[in-house]
């Protein structure tokens, strides 16, 4: 149970309220292109629960979608993107999207098997002076409740090695992008995928490391 209570302005809101409060919404980012933002829809809800039953959270359970151009972004300190396909993103959306990463908001990214060639860039517009960049198994985020070696492969795809990249902006992780682990897959009911319990523990308490992390960085 997380016993440190922290205070913040969340994107000049001016909420004052104690981190992982009573009140937090988490949201999943809807966007343009044809990719399926609607993909794993039990996914945040049973993170959320999973953080509820074991930080001592009180992230409320109910998880809306938010489109990428819209003032409703500003609400919810932490989105969650995923899909398999193509993403698009308009100048004013790119640019709406910077501010709130900007402000203080937390983007994570998690490629649900085809994304990859799309969203890399996208994020060029949205910072085209900022490189994703590997973070390294001795970073911080792997480190929280939770220890890893870096991020858990959860399903196989093409083989590759599970990797995590961040977008770094003043020295904050403002956007975390999860490749070849198919964690929110993980985060699923179990009935969908069929993953073994092992395998969703993995991506459930790696899940609540992104969560803790991105609060509390």
């Amino acid at each position: 149970m997380i016993k440190k209570i922290f205070f913040i302005t969340f994107l000049g809101i001016g909420l004052n309220t104690t981190l992982f409060g009573q009140g937090y919404e988490l949201a999943v980012l809807k966007y343009n292109g044809g990719g399926d933002y609607y993909a794993n829809p039990t996914a945040l809800p049973n993170l959320i629960s999973f953080c509820n039953n074991n930080l001592g959270t009180s992230i409320n359970e109910k998880v809306p979608y938010v489109e990428v151009g819209s003032s409703d972004l500003f609400q919810f300190p932490f989105i969650h993107m995923t899909g398999h396909g193509n993403v698009v993103f308009s100048q004013i959306e790119a640019e709406n999207l910077r501010s709130y990463l900007i402000g203080g908001g937390f983007l994570h990214i998690d490629d649900n098997y085809g994304m990859d060639e799309f969203i890399r860039l996208e994020l060029k517009k949205v910072f085209p002076d900022n490189q994703l960049v590997e973070l390294p198994f001795n970073h911080k985020i792997f480190h929280q409740k939770y220890d890893f070696n870096g991020l858990p492969k959860i399903h196989e795809h093409d083989g590759k090695r599970p990797q995590a990249f961040g977008i770094i902006i003043d020295g904050r992780l403002v956007c975390l992008y999860t490749y070849e682990t198919d964690l929110s897959d993980g985060w699923e009911n179990p009935e969908v995928h069929n993953d073994s319990e092992k395998k969703r523990a993995q991506a459930l308490k790696m899940g609540a490391n992104i969560l803790m992390f991105a609060f509390m960085q």
